[in-house]
């Protein structure tokens, strides 16, 4: 097994980070895009962010078939070529001409980007010692927020300097670098059992999981606080858009510069976790998220700016914690399992637009913190139940 700072636990934690930054850029790189998409294709801000949440989607319902998968083929295989195909699909996504085929694309890129996020943090649940695990889910989790970063960056930016298409390619480019040094760091697995690929079997596996009080309390709880608080940044770039703030395309992107504060949030979640019981830091990181929004009201590009700097801290806590306390509570089948909490998290992702939409049409940004307090109050009292029910050291 794989100890803490070992020169096999930082090469196979570097890899699984450049794999979720590469992943994740992907992911959100249209997200400051979205009003260009809006004005460019002559659609709804509501369709034009289907360019990004159909993504989700179909990652979130991809990854209960890579999870079980890669129970029975292997781990470190299904990782390298899902990402090949997320490099070949960037490069379709430069040439399409119209937002049938940009959604078209998307939704298939989305299937490929569920592989290595399906399989990564079971990859460690087989290879790393317990709690090289905690430590080591803290930092791979800090890479998906740096891909959330860059992404978007490279969106907002390529995309006001060269055009939206081009996003597409320097995408690309990028990626094909990321999966070769992922290639050349990742060790192989060792620790690793194949398990026969039977669909009934893989179905219990669901339903046992899913009858585990352990694992689907936390399971509601990643759903519910990413459900909010990744469609809090697409409501944000319509809202600094607009008048009075009028912000460009770059400037949209560099708004997700506040997940750094969620990186720091996911590098010490570990750590916070060796010393609370890891359903109090999931209450923990939920309560910064409330007080993230209600900052946002301020009416000042800093006190937004501000607000989405504790929104990510406390989001990334909890996201890391609650990912990391399925992994290690799950008896069997640990990449379904981890493949389970990122379907309630990715499909979080794609309705939750749908459910701040009528808060938007109603009262704007007012709205959007309303409807998001009413869901965060819900996954707090899930992570005080938590709590309660199971409350021994972690």
């Amino acid at each position: 097994m794989i100890e803490i700072g070992t020169t096999q636990f930082w090469r196979a934690t570097l890899a699984l980070c450049l794999g979720s930054f590469m992943v994740f850029a992907n992911v959100y790189v249209t997200q400051p895009l979205l009003p260009t998409l809006a004005a460019e294709f002559e659609i709804s801000p509501l369709k034009a962010s289907w360019s990004f949440t159909v993504t989700t989607l179909t990652l979130g319902l991809s990854l209960l078939f890579f999870g079980p998968l890669s129970d029975a083929l292997g781990r470190t295989r299904l990782m390298i070529a899902s990402m090949v195909g997320v490099v070949i699909c960037g490069v379709a996504l430069s040439l399409v001409t119209s937002f049938e085929q940009l959604f078209l694309l998307r939704a298939i890129q989305g299937v490929c980007l569920a592989g290595l996020p399906a399989i990564a943090i079971a990859y460690m649940g087989d290879e790393f010692h317990q709690k090289a695990v905690m430590v080591a889910v803290g930092l791979y989790i800090s890479g998906n927020t740096i891909g959330g970063i860059g992404g978007r960056l490279i969106g907002g930016f390529v995309g006001e300097l060269l055009g939206w298409q081009d996003v597409f390619v320097v995408m690309s480019l990028m990626s094909a670098c990321c999966l070769a040094v992922f290639i050349y760091l990742l060790p192989p697995s060792h620790q690793f059992t194949a398990k026969p690929l039977r669909p009934k079997g893989i179905l219990l596996d669901i339903v046992r999981h899913l009858q585990n009080p352990l694992l689907l309390l936390a399971c509601l709880i990643g759903g519910f606080n990413f459900f909010i608080f990744i469609n809090q940044y697409s409501y944000a770039t319509f809202l600094l858009a607009a008048a009075p703030y009028h912000l460009s395309a770059s400037l949209l992107g560099m708004l997700f510069l506040t997940y750094l504060s969620g990186t720091i949030g996911s590098a010490i979640s570990g750590r916070l976790s060796l010393k609370y019981t890891q359903p109090v830091v999931i209450a923990m990181g939920t309560m910064c998220i409330m007080i993230g929004s209600l900052v946002t009201l301020i009416p000042s590009i800093l006190a937004i700016v501000v607000g989405f700097l504790i929104n990510a801290f406390g989001f990334f806590v909890a996201h890391s914690t609650a990912s990391s306390w399925v992994s290690r509570h799950a008896k069997s089948a640990r990449a379904t399992a981890s493949s389970l909490y990122l379907v309630f998290y990715y499909l979080g992702a794609s309705v939750g637009g749908f459910y701040l939409h009528p808060f938007w049409q109603f009262a704007g940004w007012k709205g959007i913190v309303l409807g998001s307090l009413c869901v965060l109050t819900l996954t707090f009292i899930l992570a005080v139940v938590l709590q309660c029910r199971f409350n021994k050291p972690q």
